[in-house]
């Protein structure tokens, strides 16, 4: 296929990018570099699969060509993190913009071509959870005007929209819900908990962690989340369809084995903190419909990924 992939140099959409062309298919990738870098995609720069278009997906998406097989739109801010210049508090117009305009008009080029559709959803669609772990027939739990909200409603109405478009205009469409994901290329200074630890670690800073660290999360290597989201591409499934690992452990014991992995002495410091406002309290993905559709389950654990991913972050100090 020919294919489309909108935040082409994210983390994801790099990673993206490679697994397409490695299964020998074409690729457009488009970015505007909000928060995504070049440098993610410089390896590509002598292949002749690869396409590359700078540009704004929520603006009118131009593309060269007749035919195009598949659109997947990954244009967005991501991180959480208020104190992060990249997070999406920090960036809410464009968090809003990518997963509202961007979405419309990605879906458009699909129309368009008659191409499949992939959207790029979330976690965050769960809020902070009163059911766990959260399967997609959970609705959720979610502030529609809080800081956050920026992210998940953008989020939400695009999860809408992609399944309007589906029902109405007949779109060959597919959702995934991305939990918890880490590996090379997301930002050093991306503000979430691994590649903060992991930068504290490698600079021999104890590891902050605020509260009392009992939050829970679900880390999913990277490459194991390409290979769900890969299949998902090929599936006909249109419904939402969780991807991450179900692993679940306290921020407190990610910290323990980032120590670890990095083989890093110095201590664990606890500052005084509160939960930011929506922040969840627990997160774990229910994957039983992944696991049943797709044949898919991660099979990289937290300690390997972490030992896949420190040689990035040691290069990039």
């Amino acid at each position: 296929m020919r294919v489309l992939v909108t935040g082409a140099a994210g983390f994801l959409g790099s990673h993206l990018c490679d697994r397409l062309i490695a299964e020998g298919h074409q690729v457009i990738g488009m970015d505007n570099f909000v928060t995504g870098r070049p440098e993610n995609l410089d390896h590509l720069g002598g292949e002749p699969r690869f396409t590359f278009i700078e540009g704004d997906v929520s603006e009118f998406i131009d593309l060269p060509g007749d035919e195009l097989g598949a659109v997947m739109h990954f244009a967005s801010p991501a991180s959480p993190n208020p104190n992060s210049p990249y997070g999406y508090v920090n960036l809410p117009i464009q968090t809003m913009k990518a997963g509202a305009l961007g979405t419309h008009n990605s879906l458009g080029v699909a129309r368009a071509y008659q191409a499949r559709f992939l959207l790029a959803s979330t976690s965050e669609i769960y809020g902070d959870p009163k059911v766990h772990p959260q399967p997609e027939s959970y609705w959720g739990h979610v502030n529609p005007i809080g800081e956050r909200s920026v992210y998940d409603e953008a989020k939400r109405f695009a999860e809408a929209l992609t399944l309007a478009y589906h029902r109405y205009h007949g779109i060959d469409t597919r959702i995934v819900r991305i939990f918890n994901t880490y590996g090379p290329r997301m930002r050093l200074d991306d503000g979430r908990a691994i590649p903060n630890f992991i930068h504290q670690a490698l600079t021999g800073q104890p590891l902050t962690v605020f509260g009392d660290g009992a939050q829970t999360r679900s880390f999913c290597y990277v490459d194991d989340l390409i290979e769900g989201i890969y299949r998902l591409l090929l599936s006909d499934e249109h419904l939402p369809v969780n991807i991450g690992n179900p692993t679940e452990m306290t921020i407190l014991e990610l910290a323990r084995v980032v120590n670890k992995v990095v083989e890093n002495p110095v201590e664990i410091t606890f500052l005084p903190g509160k939960r930011g406002e929506g922040d969840p309290q627990r997160r774990r993905p229910d994957i039983s419909r992944a696991q049943e559709i797709l044949g898919w389950q991660p099979t990289i654990q937290l300690e390997e990924g972490l030992r896949r991913t420190l040689p990035y972050y040691q290069g990039n100090l």
